[in-house]
């Protein structure tokens, strides 16, 4: 398909929402791709990336962020605790803020460092055990303990369950998000962005549909 295909779609349903195109950022999710595929999209001017793992893009990112300018990475994986300094020192965005205590070090290291990445708070809209997130009804109690930390939240983040209609899952989302004044929906992957921004998404995660489909060998 790769990335202009997927940049006219984009275009094209921001177009039918009555929306601007550049109202919608393309997250190039990179994860598990070979290095060539990302530089091919890197020399097609994309600027914005995706990666699941910290240690991932550690080890692919600072060579690519020296050599292209204006690289901006967003963390859309789950993060642990004890990679939270490396995080933040390597992503400009991170997707996957989802508890009390992973707040709390953010705020403690953002002290530290005199920075923070912009934040998006992941909620568990489908409440699936083994999925990470707030519950929709701790968006809102959520968000405030965040936002009395002084953390910089941009938005909410979620991934609507594989087996049910994505449309109910960005609308409770985009309701969320309304209610607590925030500005950032990052929803919608390859399968359903063009519905996702239907309701308002704000960053959309893409990463087979540009790169090719992933080989996890």
């Amino acid at each position: 398909m790769g990335l202009t295909e997927i940049t006219d779609r984009i275009a094209q349903a921001c177009a039918e929402a009555g929306r601007a195109p550049d109202s919608v950022t393309l997250v190039a999710i990179s994860k598990v791709q070979p290095l060539e595929r990302v530089e091919a999209v890197l020399e097609q001017g994309h600027r914005v990336y995706g990666e699941n793992k910290v240690q991932e893009a550690a080890g692919k990112w600072p060579d690519f962020k020296a050599r292209y300018e204006g690289v901006k990475l967003h963390l859309v994986g789950p993060l642990q605790s004890n990679k939270t300094r490396q995080a933040m020192e390597l992503f400009d965005v991170i997707h996957s803020v989802d508890r009390p205590k992973l707040a709390n070090t953010i705020a403690r290291i953002a002290q530290e460092i005199g920075h923070c990445p912009e934040l998006f708070v992941q909620v568990n809209t489908g409440e699936e055990d083994q999925k990470a997130g707030v519950l929709p009804g701790d968006a809102d109690a959520f968000v405030a303990e965040c936002r009395d930390l002084d953390l910089p939240v941009r938005g909410l983040m979620c991934i609507p369950p594989v087996d049910e209609t994505p449309s109910v899952h960005f609308a409770l989302l985009a309701k969320i998000v309304e209610r607590n004044g925030l500005a950032g929906l990052s929803m919608g992957m390859s399968a359903d962005f063009e519905e996702a921004i239907a309701f308002g998404a704000t960053h959309v995660r893409v990463g087979s549909a540009i790169f090719g489909e992933r080989d996890y060998g």
